[in-house]
């Protein structure tokens, strides 16, 4: 079977639809700490939002999606230090948050909701589990 090569090299943004962009910019930026990076207005009258979670490798966007589009996991799983810590300061700042999951051999992590619904995990970076190839 031919290898084929791809001019792809990684993925710069990731999109999250919403329903209002000024409180998904609010809850984004004042409630996770994400940094705006930018809001611009675009030619259709709507606005180009990017945020970054705290590093440079991942750029989140904020797509306006109409109200009926349904909600879900995104598939997005940001990443933490402490898992445990994290979780208590966003249950502290009232985010909707799932039990920790402690799997044995995977590291811990939970999902939380954002206020459109969009489901996301959290996982702990450094307890990593080994991978075994078959």
């Amino acid at each position: 079977m031919p290898t084929t090569k791809t001019a792809i090299t990684g993925i710069r943004t990731v999109s999250i639809p919403v329903s209002d962009q000024d409180a998904a910019l609010h809850f984004y930026v004042e409630t996770l700490g994400f940094t705006k990076l930018r809001d611009h207005p675009t030619p259709s009258g709507g606005r180009w939002i990017e945020l970054g979670p705290g590093t440079d490798d991942v750029i989140v966007t904020l797509e306006p999606a109409a109200p009926s589009t349904s909600r879900g996991a995104i598939g997005i799983r940001f990443t933490t230090d402490d898992a445990v810590a994290a979780h208590a300061e966003l249950r502290a700042a009232g985010v909707d948050t799932d039990e920790i999951l402690r799997w044995p051999g995977v590291p811990p992590m939970f999902a939380f909701r954002d206020p459109d619904g969009n489901a996301f995990s959290i996982t702990e970076l450094g307890l990593e589990a080994p991978v075994h190839r078959m």
